[in-house]
């Protein structure tokens, strides 16, 4: 099965696999090599659902500043 890339996740799909990982490395029975790639993709996903996380609370920030009246805006997507 391919992995999917982070950023191509949902972020609920993404702290499922973190959690998956998590109980992987926990039970310390896998390889230095194993566990350094899990290691790996654990790093990349908790960077991926942050970015995940900060682009909603942007979202959530402009909907709540904004009133009713107030014209849209659009949302700036944050570069890495």
């Amino acid at each position: 099965m391919a992995t999917k890339k982070p950023e191509n996740m949902s972020f609920e799909a993404t702290i499922d696999e973190l959690d998956t990982l998590v109980e992987q490395l926990e039970q310390g029975d896998l390889a230095l090599d194993d566990a350094l790639k899990k290691f790996e993709r654990g790093i990349a996903l908790t960077r991926s659902g942050q970015q995940k996380l900060s682009e909603a609370e942007q979202k959530v920030s402009i909907l709540l500043e904004k009133d009713d009246n107030s014209p849209l805006s659009d949302f700036i997507q944050p570069t890495e």
